[in-house]
C-alpha cells in the first residue's frame, strides 16, 4: 500500500539516498586520488573498492524499488548494501592495522615484485612505484586511507541497515492501516 506522501518524504529513501550519495563521493575521491593526486593504490585498497562498486548500482535500485512501492526488494538491496559495507570495514580495518604494525599485511602486498614492462627497463625503473599495503601514503588527522575507509564504511554501514529498517516498518506501518 503506498503512502499519500511523495516517497522522497520517507525516512528509509533519504537513507538510502545519503548512502549512494556517500558512496559516489567516495569513490569519485579515491579515484581522484589515483590519477589526477598520483597515489598508487595497495592490492587492498583496490579490494576496499569493490563493496562501492557493488553497492552504487544497488542502492540506485533499490531507491527505485522504493519509489515504486517494491519495499521488500528495497529493504532487501538495502540489507545486502550493508552487509558489504560491514565486511569491508572489517577488510579496512584489517589494512589499516597492518599499516599501523598491529600485525603483517597479506603476502601479496609487501611490494616485494611487480612485473615491468618490455621496453625500456631502466626507464620502468625509474617510473615504477610500488605500493605497499603496509605503508600508509596519505594521513589526513591522524588517520590513512584505510583508516578513513573503515569510518566512512561503518557510516554505510549503518545508513544502508536503517534505511532497510525504515523501508520495512513503513511497509508494515501502511500494511497495518496506517495512513502517513
Amino acid at each position: 500500500m503506498r503512502s499519500h506522501f511523495p516517497v522522497h518524504t520517507s525516512l528509509g529513501y533519504r537513507l538510502g539516498a545519503a548512502a549512494l550519495l556517500i558512496a559516489i563521493a567516495v569513490i569519485l575521491a579515491a579515484l581522484a586520488f589515483e590519477h589526477i593526486g598520483g597515489y598508487q593504490p595497495c592490492p587492498l585498497c583496490l579490494t576496499e573498492r569493490y563493496a562501492y562498486y557493488v553497492s552504487i548500482p544497488v542502492l540506485f535500485i533499490a531507491l527505485i524499488a522504493v519509489a515504486g512501492g517494491h519495499s521488500n526488494w528495497a529493504a532487501s538491496g538495502f540489507s545486502l548494501v550493508a552487509l558489504a559495507f560491514l565486511i569491508n570495514a572489517g577488510l579496512a580495518g584489517y589494512h589499516a592495522g597492518a599499516e599501523w604494525g598491529f600485525w603483517p599485511g597479506p603476502s601479496t602486498c609487501s611490494g616485494s615484485a611487480q612485473p615491468l614492462g618490455g621496453g625500456n627497463l631502466l626507464k620502468d625503473l625509474a617510473t615504477v612505484r610500488v605500493a605497499r599495503c603496509d605503508q600508509a601514503t596519505w594521513w589526513f588527522l591522524g588517520l590513512s586511507f584505510a583508516a578513513w575507509n573503515v569510518v566512512v564504511s561503518a557510516i554505510l554501514w549503518i545508513t544502508s541497515m536503517r534505511a532497510a529498517i525504515e523501508v520495512r516498518r513503513s511497509k508494515s506501518q501502511a500494511g497495518a492501516g496506517f495512513s502517513f
